[in-house]
C-alpha cells in the first residue's frame, strides 16, 4: 500500500496530525516497535549529524574532549546523588535481569551521566593544572515518559550530547555555563535560523542538584515553547558526593565546582515545528541535506540535451561547494518530484528545459516564499547561488523573528495572565516573586508554567545572576514584592 504524497491537513488547524505526517511523509522518522521509541531515517538522520557536526566544531575549539561512557549505572552508583534518584526516578529504566537470572543490584539505564562521569573526572583530576576538565558525549539516554509521545519532540529514548566539566572556581564554572548556553544560541539561531529567549529556569524547575540551570527557549507557530538546551552549572554539590578535588598552588586539597550542558534531538521537531508550512518541510539552507535540487524537464527528443545541460549546472554548483540533487528519475513526472523536494524542505529548485538549454538560463523556485524566477542567466546564477541561500537563511529568520516579537505580551495581573494565555498562547512576561505556588496557580487554570526568566538586556553573562534579581513592582498573581521577570507559556 502507497502512501499518500501530500500533507492532508492544515497546520494551523490540526498542528499535531500535520507535524505527524510531515515527520513521516517527509522521510525523517517512524515509530518503533517499543511505544515511545523512534527510527531516525537517513533522511532526519543528517539533520542531526549536520547539528552535531555544528556544534562539535564550536565545542573543540574552546578544549572539549569527546568520549565515551557506558549506557548502564548500577543503583549504589546513582543513589550517590539523591537529587539525581528524586528527580528522574519517575522516568528510569532499570534492568532486573541478566538473561535468566535475577541481578543482585539493579542497574539503570542512563537518563543522564553525571552519575557515571563524575567518578571519571574523580579519577582523572589530581592537580590544579589538570583544570578545566572538559568532556563531552554524543550518546543516547532513556527517560520512561509517561505522558504522549512524538517524533523528536518527547520519545523515551533519544540522542544527545552531554558535556561536563570541572573547574577550579565558582567564577570559572559560571563562565562555562554562560559560553555553553551562547553556542546553542548559535546553533539555534544561526544554524537553525530560530529566533530565542535566553534566561534562566526557575529554582524549583532546574537541573537536580545544580546550583542553576539556564536554557534556551524557542516559541512555535502553535504559541508553546520548546527547550532547546540547557546548561547547568552545578557548584560543588556533585563533587563532594563524587570527591572530584584536586591540589591547589599550596598543595591544599580543592573540591571542584562543575557544569553540565545538553542539546538533543529535540532540536529537529523544533526546526520542523518552526518553519514547516501545510506543503511540509521549509529547511533553512544551513542543515538542509539538499540546498538546491535540479529537476530536468524533457521530451524523448530532447532529453539527452537537457540532461547534460542539468549536468553541467550541477557540476558547477557541487565546485561551488553546495549540496546539489540531480533528480533524474524517469519514472516520476516533474510535478511529481517538485511536490516531493518541497515536502522536504529543499531551499532552492532549479527547473532546466528546453527553453533553458536554449537560452542559457535557469528557473528557480524558492521554498520559503515560493517565489519564481525566470529567465535568470546560467552563469550568474551560479556566481550568486550562495547568496541567494543566504536570503533564504534570513528569511526564515525574519519570519520567525517577526513572529517571536509579536507574541511577547505583558501582564500586571493573574487575570490578564489568564486571559492572554488562554486567547493567544505565546509568551507572556510578567513580574514573579519567586515562589512556586504562585506559577501553580496558573498552571492548575490554564497549564502554562514559567519557561523562562529571563536575562536582562544590559546585563554581561558573569554578572547576571546578581544583577537580574529584584525588580521594582508587585508580583502579578499574589501582590507581594516582585523578584524577577518571568515568561509564562504553554510548552512542550
Amino acid at each position: 500500500m502507497t502512501q499518500e504524497l501530500g500533507i492532508t491537513v492544515r497546520k494551523d488547524k490540526k498542528p499535531s496530525e500535520w507535524y505527524t505526517q510531515v515527520v513521516k511523509k517527509a522521510e525523517l522518522a517512524k515509530y518503533a516497535e517499543v511505544k515511545g521509541c523512534m527510527i531516525i531515517k537517513p533522511y532526519g538522520m543528517k539533520l542531526w549529524e549536520s547539528i552535531k557536526e555544528e556544534f562539535n566544531e564550536k565545542i573543540e575549539d574552546t578544549g572539549v574532549e569527546n568520549a565515551y561512557f557506558p549506557l548502564f549505572i548500577r543503583e549504589s552508583t546513582l543513589a550517590k546523588e539523591e537529587d539525581i534518584v528524586e528527580g528522574f526516578d519517575p522516568e528510569v529504566a532499570w534492568v532486573t535481569h541478566g538473561g535468566d537470572e535475577e541481578l543482585e543490584e539493579k542497574i539503570a539505564v542512563r537518563p543522564t551521566s553525571e552519575s557515571v562521569i563524575a567518578p571519571y573526572m574523580a579519577d582523572e583530576i589530581r592537580s590544579h593544572r589538570d583544570l578545566p576538565f572538559r568532556v563531552n558525549q554524543w550518546a543516547n539516554v532513556v527517560r520512561w515518559e509517561a505522558t504522549d509521545t512524538r517524533p523528536f519532540l518527547r520519545t523515551r529514548e533519544f540522542l544527545w550530547q552531554e558535556g561536563h566539566t570541572a573547574h577550579a572556581t565558582e567564577e570559572s564554572a559560571d563562565e562555562e555555563t554562560m559560553l555553553r548556553l551562547d553556542q546553542y544560541r548559535e546553533i539555534i539561531e544561526d544554524h537553525l535560523a530560530i529566533p530565542s529567549i535566553l534566561g534562566y529556569k526557575p529554582e524549583h524547575d532546574k537541573f537536580p542538584g545544580a546550583k542553576y540551570t539556564t536554557t534556551i527557549e524557542t516559541l512555535m507557530p502553535d504559541g508553546k515553547s520548546i527547550q532547546s538546551g540547557t546548561s547547568h552549572q552545578l557548584g560543588q554539590h556533585f563533587a563532594e558526593a563524587f570527591e572530584i578535588e584536586f591540589e591547589d598552588e599550596d598543595s591544599n586539597t580543592q573540591t571542584c565546582w562543575t557544569t553540565s550542558w545538553g542539546l538533543s534531538t529535540r532540536t529537529i521537531g523544533a526546526l520542523i515545528m518552526a518553519h514547516g508550512d501545510n506543503d511540509g518541510l521549509r529547511l533553512p539552507p544551513s542543515i538542509a541535506p539538499v540546498q538546491t535540487v535540479i529537476v530536468p524537464i524533457y521530451q524523448e527528443d530532447n532529453r539527452e540535451k537537457v540532461m547534460e545541460y542539468a549536468e553541467k549546472v550541477s557540476e558547477k554548483l557541487e565546485q561551488k561547494g553546495l549540496r546539489v540533487e540531480l533528480d533524474d528519475r524517469d519514472h516520476r513526472t516533474p510535478g511529481y518530484k517538485f511536490n516531493e523536494w518541497e515536502l522536504k524542505g529543499v531551499p532552492l529548485r532549479i527547473e532546466v528545459g528546453p527553453n533553458e538549454v536554449e537560452d542559457e538560463t535557469v528557473t528557480t523556485v524558492r521554498r520559503d516564499n515560493s517565489e519564481k524566477e525566470m529567465g535568470i542567466n546560467r552563469e550568474e546564477f551560479i556566481e550568486e547561488a550562495e547568496e541567494r541561500l543566504e536570503e533564504i537563511q534570513k528569511g526564515l529568520y525574519t519570519e520567525l523573528e517577526k513572529y517571536l516579537k509579536e507574541n511577547i505580551r505583558e501582564a500586571e495581573s493573574k487575570q490578564e495572565i489568564l486571559a492572554t494565555i488562554g486567547k493567544n498562547r505565546g509568551y507572556v512576561k510578567t513580574r514573579w516573586c519567586g515562589k512556586e505556588k504562585c506559577e501553580d496557580e496558573i498552571k492548575e487554570e490554564v497549564s502554562a508554567e514559567i519557561v523562562v526568566l529571563p536575562f536582562r538586556e544590559d546585563s554581561k553573562p558573569a554578572s547576571i545572576q546578581a544583577s537580574d534579581k529584584h525588580i521594582d513592582g508587585e508580583c502579578a498573581v499574589c501582590g507581594e514584592n516582585a523578584e524577577r521577570w518571568a515568561y509564562f507559556a504553554k510548552n512542550y
